[in-house]
């Protein structure tokens, strides 16, 4: 089973996964480290760190895939996390393996960024890695980003939660809606 958590930076997507490491006994793979792991060993790789979302994930995302495709070959269990799994990449994939492929994508509401961004995003961002950069994106390109994801989400028909007023409560929606996928997934094997 293969279970892929998606979402702009600073949504809990590493925390989460730290969680259901723990929970679950899944091993994670943050797809951060395979972008810096490529751009550190090969300058010429056809993206800096600092390109767009889309550049980026649209390079990484054939290694993503064949790897995803490999664990669910050998019957094996991963948690992919990032920034990098972008919805119209998931859905392909999830269509082509229903019964092992559980996709989440996270999503902040206005309300919520205008209300938390400096307590509660930008406070927590380092909270699972260490960012060695301190880029942080002004208060409207991060709602920006989120509204753009909430539509791309829905255009594909992939799963997606939006935090909008209580993050520990909300979350907890989703480690519900996992461990149910996780059940049903189960049953099917």
């Amino acid at each position: 089973m293969v279970i892929l958590l998606g979402g702009n930076s600073c949504t809990g997507k590493t925390l989460m996964s730290q969680k259901l490491l723990e929970k679950y006994k899944i091993p994670y793979f943050s797809v951060d480290h395979l972008k810096m792991g490529l751009y550190r060993s090969n300058r010429n790789c056809g993206f800096t760190p600092l390109d767009s979302k889309e550049v980026i994930a649209n390079k990484l995302w054939p290694i993503i895939r064949e790897m995803i495709k490999t664990i669910i070959e050998n019957n094996q269990n991963i948690i992919i996390e990032g920034c990098y799994l972008l919805p119209e990449l998931v859905k392909d994939l999830e269509a082509k393996y229903p019964n092992q492929i559980v996709s989440v994508f996270l999503v902040f509401s206005t309300n919520y960024i205008e209300e938390n961004f400096a307590s509660n995003i930008i406070k927590y961002r380092n909270v699972i890695e260490t960012r060695k950069y301190n880029e942080i994106r002004p208060i409207t390109q991060f709602i920006y980003e989120h509204n753009e994801l909430r539509k791309e989400c829905i255009q594909y028909g992939v799963e997606y939660f939006e935090i909008d007023n209580n993050y520990e409560e909300e979350i907890e929606k989703i480690f519900d809606f996992i461990e149910n996928k996780i059940g049903e997934l189960n049953q099917k094997r």
